[in-house]
């Protein structure tokens, strides 16, 4: 877009020094090279609003897996009571002597 913008105003300068018959391309040429900056403009003005929106929704995506990351790691800490201690293990019954 910027390079047709450039192409337009060159062609705009350089018909306007042909004289009285290029005012009027001149001036058409300006009108074009004005068009072709309006619509690079709402092109910019699209593409920042929609990186915005994209950066919002990533940072709401971001705090949301935050949240339930905290979350999660809550629910796993260990609470204040503690657990009761196992049971002691069965003694092993004694082996038989070898014979």
């Amino acid at each position: 877009m910027i390079r047709s913008v450039l192409i337009a105003a060159a062609l705009a300068l350089a018909l306007a020094g042909c004289g009285d018959s290029g005012q009027k391309a001149a001036a058409d040429a300006k009108a074009s090279a004005d068009k072709a900056a309006a619509a690079t403009k709402e092109a910019a003005d699209k593409a920042a609003a929609a990186t915005k929106e994209a950066a919002d929704k990533a940072a709401a995506a971001t705090k949301d897996a935050a949240s339930s990351a905290a979350d999660a790691m809550k629910s796993a800490a260990p609470s204040s009571t503690p657990a009761p201690a196992p049971a002691p293990a069965p003694a092993a019954p004694a082996e038989a002597p070898k014979k």
